[in-house]
């Protein structure tokens, strides 16, 4: 009897691991805001990382984060290091710049993989910006094999870890850039 119900656990757990090797792992968040300033200066905000410190939701998670900059435009890139485990390692890099609408950027975390995000920026008919901030990947690029399962069921909860933080940047973004 016992056999039985640790062979079904085992069972379920392999089915629960193999599952993990087919399910998407293509993960798009998305938040959006209206702010109301000029598209030039929302899109100065955005485009420069030597700005994002005054928006950023992971500033302020951990202030002694070390960074450096270089480039501008397209190739524009920022370089982190911060001893906290919700700010990590890593780099963003501008890969695609259209002012005043576009900023594409592609992330490398230390150790988990990488990802683009996206800034779209349009006009509000009466004066304002319309900001959407996505986010893109591929949940499983970047793990060794025997985590690429754990990867895909991380996609799940994308939405809710990435948007929060999303959220609050705009939020951010909005009170700097309303600011003037």
């Amino acid at each position: 009897m016992v056999g039985k119900i640790l062979g079904g656990i085992v069972a379920i757990i392999v089915i629960i691991f193999a599952l993990g090797f087919v399910l998407p792992d293509k993960v798009h968040v998305e938040r959006e805001a209206v702010i109301d300033a000029p598209q030039e200066e929302v899109f100065a905000l955005i485009s420069d990382f030597k700005s994002w410190n005054s928006w950023s939701p992971w500033a302020a998670k951990d202030p002694d984060t070390k960074y450096t900059y270089s480039g501008s435009g397209v190739g524009h890139k920022m370089v982190w290091e911060s001893e906290d485990p919700n700010v990590g390692n890593g780099s963003q890099v501008i890969t695609a710049f259209e002012a005043p609408s576009l900023v594409v950027t592609h992330l490398e975390f230390d150790g988990m993989g990488g990802a683009d995000a996206s800034f779209t920026l349009s006009p509000v008919e009466g004066g304002g910006t319309k900001v959407v901030w996505a986010f893109h990947t591929a949940m499983r690029d970047g793990f060794p094999v025997y985590m690429k399962p754990m990867g895909a069921y991380m996609g799940f909860f994308m939405d809710g870890w990435v948007g929060k933080d999303y959220e609050q940047g705009l939020a951010n973004l909005k009170r700097v850039a309303e600011a003037g």
